[in-house]
């Protein structure tokens, strides 16, 4: 993606473009954005990469946490005025059944001290996501904000560019033939209704008053034990003082704060 936001008119939409690697992008796109003096209703943090070969940014952090947490991270504290503006705004974050694999290691989230593994570094960026939607919710509340977070369910979209046969082969997207053409009894979702969940987070009447949950197909998960294998959040992916010690960290990772009192 180019470093500069670009804008453009599609109907009565506006489409821009960011780096979510780089931090002066991030700014940019935000600072586009509050220059309009809108009011930010909802805000979808989807965007985010998976399963990748070890990339690192600029700084060194590796690119799936980078992208899929600090990045978002930062985009929201950035365009906090405007969520605060609307007086009533939710945050969705898209989190993932990866979450199901691995918390967040708080102590070497980038691999500096442990060998990388492309599965486990998804798996705690998408339990960052739920973990940042636990605090921020936390945090703004009082301010008319409230945040939540989501699995959409398995889709095949271009997320999975890199993912080899093998890959393919373990969630079960491939046919008998060994094409990329999931059975419908796989579970597998088309691209509407892998959206419906983050919709519902964004607009649903039964969330109203609620905030910090994570939802799945459209309804409020259930919090499991870490062992299980069925659906629902993981506790590691709920915890309220991981959720605190991960902002914290975040905070010093992006030179980024909220203009939020913590209770």
């Amino acid at each position: 993606m180019p470093n500069k936001s670009v804008r453009k008119s599609q109907g009565t939409s506006e489409v821009a473009e960011l780096d979510l690697l780089d931090p002066q992008a991030i700014d940019s796109f935000a600072a586009a954005f509050l220059a309009t003096g809108r009011a930010l209703h909802v805000l979808v943090n989807g965007a985010g990469i998976m399963a990748t070969p070890l990339l690192r940014d600029a700084r060194g952090y590796e690119a799936q946490f980078a992208t899929n947490h600090l990045a978002l991270f930062q985009l929201t504290a950035r365009l906090w005025p405007a969520l605060r503006q609307a007086q009533g705004a939710r945050v969705v974050c898209v989190s993932s059944l990866g979450h199901r694999q691995a918390g967040v290691n708080l102590d070497d989230p980038h691999f500096l001290h442990q060998p990388y593994d492309k599965w486990r570094a998804y798996a705690q960026s998408k339990s960052a996501n739920a973990l940042f939607a636990v605090e921020l919710d936390r945090r703004g509340a009082a301010h008319g904000v409230r945040a939540f977070s989501l699995h959409p369910g398995a889709i095949l979209t271009p997320l999975v560019r890199h993912l080899d046969l093998d890959d393919l082969r373990r969630v079960g997207a491939l046919d008998d033939a060994g094409e990329v053409n999931p059975p419908p009894q796989s579970g597998f979702k088309n691209v509407a209704q892998g959206a419906a969940t983050a919709v519902w987070c964004a607009t649903s009447a039964r969330l109203e008053g609620l905030g910090g949950v994570y939802c799945e197909d459209c309804d409020i998960a259930a919090l499991v034990a870490d062992d299980s294998t069925g659906p629902g959040v993981r506790r590691w992916a709920s915890d309220p003082v991981q959720a605190r010690r991960l902002w914290v960290l975040s905070e010093q990772m992006t030179g980024v704060s909220f203009d939020c009192d913590a209770a």
